[in-house]
């Protein structure tokens, strides 16, 4: 999300006032930012959005979170346009660090290779001030975790013809200059 979009779901959280123990926090939707959340991730209805999450601060200045997102969705089957309803329940683990911290620096530092591995961690987010949005971490989990091409149990393009072996063979361009010298 970019940072001048306004979150459709936000839950600011001041990093000063967590402490290093693991503080529990529930989150959960109202109906205002259930319908903004709707309109946002283009479903028909978002029902719920809960988070059972885990707060601590991380090393010197950063902050780490980890736990559940849950979401009940209604979407349209790519089928038959028909409501199909869809349940998200995913971790969520994120890390944050403020703007000018070593390690926001060491992820800044521009290099001419970067190695990614698929199974580490992710890279921690950057924050600017004394604030995250919880909220919108959540918002964004739960979106990744919306189906792309929901579809109705047992729906199915019935006048779908698949094509054959024959029908996807190549055709040879020099197949018309066979009858050219004929003549």
């Amino acid at each position: 999300m970019k940072p001048d979009e306004i979150s459709a779901y936000s839950h600011p959280v001041k990093v000063s006032t967590l402490s290093a123990s693991l503080t529990n926090l529930h989150l959960e939707a109202d109906a205002r930012a259930l319908e903004a959340l709707a309109r946002q991730w283009n479903v028909t209805e978002v029902r719920s959005l809960k988070a059972e999450l885990q707060i601590a601060r991380w090393k010197k200045d950063g902050v780490r979170i980890k736990g559940r997102v849950m979401a009940d969705l209604v979407q349209e089957c790519v089928v038959t346009l028909e409501p199909v309803e869809n349940h998200i329940d995913e971790p969520v683990e994120a890390t944050f660090v403020p703007d000018g911290s070593k390690l926001a620096r060491a992820l800044t530092i521009e290099t001419a290779e970067m190695v990614v591995d698929p199974d580490a961690p992710d890279a921690p987010d950057i924050f600017i001030g004394d604030t995250i949005d919880i909220g919108q971490t959540v918002a964004e989990h739960a979106a990744m975790a919306i189906d792309p091409y929901p579809k109705k149990p047992g729906a199915a393009f019935p006048d779908h013809i698949e094509s054959t072996d024959k029908d996807d063979k190549r055709p040879n361009p020099f197949a018309v200059l066979k009858d050219w010298k004929k003549d």
